[in-house]
């Protein structure tokens, strides 16, 4: 028997592909990977990345309307940290998947 697609399970898909989305990428896929060492402040993000400030801000603020990122303002500076590591393991199972593309 196949099940059709109920408004519980569209409103679960949409907010899976709204993760996706935040990390459909290169700079935020960096700016995560970056964030799997530790904590960072945006001025050291910005350093690393190599774009403007307003620029990485607006990747940043993506990342953290996605759950994948917290920030922590001290004073006038904004640290960054990875909220959810488990993100981690999509990128091993993107490079699984390009493995099994390239033996094709």
């Amino acid at each position: 028997m196949v099940s059709r697609l109920d408004s519980n399970s569209l409103h679960r898909l949409k907010a899976h592909a709204q993760v996706l989305k935040a990390l459909a990428h290169p700079t935020r896929l960096y700016l995560v990977e970056t964030l799997a060492g530790g904590e960072k402040c945006v001025c050291e993000l910005t350093e690393r990345v190599g774009a403007d400030i307003s620029t990485v801000s607006k990747h940043l603020a993506l990342l953290k309307k996605a759950g994948i990122v917290a920030d922590e303002k001290r004073g006038a500076m904004v640290f960054y940290s990875l909220r959810t590591p488990c993100a981690l393991r999509f990128f091993q199972c993107i490079e699984s998947v390009q493995q099994a593309s390239a033996e094709s």
